[in-house]
């Protein structure tokens, strides 16, 4: 007779008698599985990452800093939905034709009234291009000091990026707060990994030429805002910019 390892005895053949039962020896300790060892370490990583970020958002950053884009390098391009328009979709990040995911034309021919476009900003003059969330306080506070920078320094080009988030929030946060500058919106946040957003908010200067001066991170005075711009604007002249 065959079958699974669970089948019953025919019901005419008498059972066998039951072995005696084996003492029991001494406790066997059980392997730990593989990954059990490792959860101390995760766990371990998890609190140094909050420290650190809880750091970086208090204390804020300087040019270069421990995160975003290193100085001297090309800015990733992107062309975002211009938050309070109607047009919908994924922010572009294509560098050539044909990209799947990351679109299906280079980023920097997307362009129109709706889009705010990385590749025309910096054609325009030196940038300061800000991340937020739209509910992040000091992100908030540091756009409106940008809002009255750029007030003070019409040539320079600036723009902001909102990081996932709701955008029918973070139109009413546009309007209460005046922001003239153009802010796009990134919902599934792709911008995030790309120019090494960890806080809010975050600041990355760009020379006309599209490279990267320096990164802010965390909010800082509105004095010393202006006077990074400042410098920003004499080192692009310096470079040739003419504006």
């Amino acid at each position: 007779m065959s079958g699974p390892l669970d089948f019953e005895p025919d019901g005419d053949e008498a059972p066998p008698p039951a072995a005696a039962p084996t003492p029991p020896g001494p406790p066997v300790a059980k392997p730990r599985p593989p990954w059990a060892s490792r959860w101390g370490w995760v766990v371990g990583a998890l609190v140094l990452l909050a420290i650190v970020l809880f750091t970086l958002n208090t204390f804020g950053g300087d040019e270069g800093g421990a995160k975003g884009l290193k100085p001297g390098t090309p800015i990733p391009p992107f062309a975002a939905p211009l938050a309070t328009s109607d047009l919908e979709g994924d922010v572009n990040v294509a560098t050539k034709p044909d990209s799947g995911s990351a679109g299906a034309r280079p980023a920097c021919a997307v362009r129109g009234p709706d889009v705010v476009n990385s590749c025309q900003l910096v054609e325009r003059g030196p940038l300061v291009l800000a991340f937020l969330a739209t509910r992040g306080g000091d992100c908030t506070d540091t756009l409106d000091d940008l809002q009255r920078v750029h007030e003070r320094h019409p040539q320079l080009q600036i723009a902001a990026i909102a990081i996932r988030g709701d955008r029918g929030d973070l139109r009413r946060l546009i309007a209460e707060h005046g922001w003239t500058f153009p802010v796009g919106y990134d919902h599934d946040g792709v911008l995030a990994g790309l120019y090494g957003v960890a806080v809010c908010p975050h600041l990355a200067f760009v020379y006309p030429d599209g490279t990267v001066r320096g990164t802010v991170l965390g909010r800082e005075p509105a004095a010393e805002l202006d006077a990074r711009v400042r410098r920003l604007l004499a080192a692009s002249r310096e470079r040739g910019w003419t504006g």
